[in-house]
């Protein structure tokens, strides 16, 4: 269960927003999640809390390949990314560094910034205020694993003696 604030940024959030290009030299993660959402939100890192969530529209994550935007979320406290629809590389990249990436029609017309949401991975449900419910695709059994492992990488160094 990922319970937050919720920071809603609409359509075609690009990786610029995520992450200014002014960033990518940096190599520590802490740092990148100090920089997040920057490029649209200034005040963003200084006001994120664990467990918020970032709510999208349409085309979350368009942009560069660059794996720097979701190592920035992820570190400067998101618990996840519920957007309409995603960038496919952003997706991907995401998903990868234990960030979950969930996708729910008209998400960004039913949560407004600052609602508090509550998210059911498993169930596929989102609890916006304690009163209205969306519903998400569940995310699947092996993909929890990955997330719960932290990401693709330390999934598989965890699970290597099994193959």
């Amino acid at each position: 269960m990922i319970k937050g604030k919720a920071w809603n940024y609409g359509d075609d959030v690009n990786t610029d927003f995520i992450l200014p290009g002014i960033y990518l030299e940096l190599t520590d993660p802490n740092e990148m999640g100090k920089h997040a959402m920057e490029g649209i939100d200034p005040e963003f890192a200084d006001k994120v809390q664990p467990g918020d969530v970032v709510i999208g529209g349409r085309n979350f994550g368009l942009g560069s390949s660059r794996e720097h935007a979701p190592i920035a979320l992820k570190h400067s406290g998101v618990g996840a990314v519920i957007a309409e629809g995603y960038a496919r590389i952003f997706y991907r990249n995401a998903a990868n560094l234990g960030l979950p990436t969930l996708e729910c029609p008209n998400v960004s017309k039913e949560i407004k910034t600052g609602d508090a949401v509550e998210v059911d991975l498993v169930k596929g449900i989102i609890t916006v205020n304690g009163e209205k419910q969306l519903k998400f695709t569940p995310v699947p059994e092996f993909m929890m694993e990955i997330l719960n492992a932290g990401g693709l990488r330390s999934y598989i160094k965890e699970n290597r003696d099994k193959w």
